[in-house]
């Protein structure tokens, strides 16, 4: 991709709200998702964020906005999930975020008839973006894979495959719910310290993830591999993404095949789909350190070096029960940025296809938690409270090492740079209730 007329600086938006500093939902965004009135049974539909607005494309489609390849294109998103218009490709989806930048753009004709085809964010109930068929998570941040290795593994933290492989396990999309899902803690299986057999009850070590996802678009045939010259191609977007993790469940059955109950009963993402050619322009150099083992030619490209890495800052705030009642605003846990993976989209992509899996539009890759390389920008409690040895100081004067009940965790991402629109994803909360 390159930058074009949608991501110019200078447009605003006759929806006042879009132009405000610190707006997720610039004009120069145009974050997809799927929602309907509030508290109401009519059926999901799918709209565009505008400010704290959505563009009912339904509305909009009907009301003869779009032409040509537009049109041809919103006609693909006039149901409940995003998962035709995924799979139309790159063309489909930049003639729509054209004909939305420019309808949406101050001076835009008949704004004020246009108006009449937004829907208040807050009077909106959101739903999954997408059919979600298949969901991968990887490892693609080494600072999370080092930190979480020296506790589980002291001798030996970072796996020698590590730095040749885009590392992922299969997860589970049938427990992945929108922001705003709240969860039953998991039970399962534990082996406490110092004990001789396992015992069964509630996680006491429940941990959120700070991750982002990337949504499949065009999918590749059985046994068809996507080059990674090619694999932004096949790249819709991205959401952000909490992996709920019970980390006591996760250390006593991970081995020898990886997550499975300690990672399936919750995931949570956010509503929005930032598109990938919103975020073309806080692309960056993905650089892999001349000491360590340089990626397999099939997972490298002149073009993944240049701009295969992408700025984009992700948050973790936590909110208390006790901290809710006494109007005490969330409190962030850490901060860190997209651009510290060791792999990026399309080494993601082109990996998980080189075996001849075939995708599917509105498939689901976890980045894995994307944690820094310092210590505040670590991206789980796992880390930050070194496995539950230090706890984290609250500003009620509460405490935490791990995620209590009625706790609320916050996930928040944004792209900002100098002379650059700011794009945001939105906010990804999910609450944990008490165990059944």
């Amino acid at each position: 991709m390159t930058l074009n007329e949608t991501h110019d600086v200078s447009h605003t938006s006759w929806v006042d709200s879009a132009n405000a500093p610190g707006s997720d939902f610039t004009i120069q965004n145009l974050p997809y998702g799927v929602f309907r009135r509030k508290d109401s049974t009519d059926p999901f539909r799918i709209g565009v964020a505008i400010g704290d607005q959505i563009l009912d494309l339904q509305a909009a489609f009907q009301a003869g906005l779009f032409a040509g390849e537009a049109r041809e294109a919103a006609a693909l998103v006039q149901g409940a999930t995003l998962n035709a218009f995924m799979g139309a490709g790159q063309k489909a989806w930049g003639a729509l975020r054209l004909a939305l930048s420019r309808v949406l753009r101050s001076g835009s004709k008949d704004q004020t008839a246009r108006a009449g085809l937004l829907v208040a964010q807050a009077d909106a109930d959101m739903a999954l973006p997408a059919r979600i068929g298949d969901y991968t998570d990887f490892f693609t941040s080494i600072h999370h894979a080092t930190s979480v290795g020296k506790l589980f593994r002291p001798d030996n933290p970072l796996m020698p495959n590590y730095k040749y492989v885009p590392i992922a396990y299969h997860g589970r999309s049938s427990s992945i719910g929108v922001s705003g899902q709240s969860f039953p803690r998991p039970l399962g299986q534990t082996m406490p310290p110092g004990a001789t057999a396992p015992s069964f009850g509630a996680s006491k070590r429940l941990d959120y993830e700070l991750e982002l996802a990337v949504w499949v678009g065009s999918g590749n045939a059985q046994g068809a591999r996507i080059s990674i010259d090619r694999a932004e191609a096949h790249a819709f977007g991205m959401c952000l993404l909490n992996d709920w993790s019970a980390r006591d469940v996760q250390a006593w059955e991970y081995q020898p095949l990886g997550p499975f109950l300690g990672k399936n009963f919750a995931s949570t993402i956010s509503p929005w789909v930032v598109t990938m050619e919103a975020l073309e322009p806080f692309r960056t150099a993905w650089i892999r350190p001349q000491a360590d083992p340089q990626p397999l030619p099939y997972l490298d490209s002149p073009e993944n070096r240049v701009g295969g890495a992408i700025d984009i800052a992700v948050e973790a705030w936590l909110q208390t029960s006790r901290m809710k009642q006494a109007a005490i605003a969330p409190q962030r846990l850490s901060r860190s940025s997209f651009r510290h993976a060791y792999w990026t989209v399309a080494q993601m992509l082109t990996h998980h296809t080189v075996g001849g899996c075939n995708l599917q539009p509105g498939d689901l890759l976890g980045t894995g938690t994307q944690s820094g390389p310092t210590p505040e920008e670590a991206g789980s409690l796992l880390e930050l409270s070194v496995g539950g040895k230090q706890s984290l100081q609250l500003p009620d004067g509460e405490t935490r090492t791990f995620l209590e009940d009625h706790d609320t965790l916050t996930l928040k991402a944004y792209c900002e740079a100098t002379g650059r629109a700011r794009v945001g994803f939105g906010a990804c909360s999910g609450t944990v209730l008490p165990a059944l």
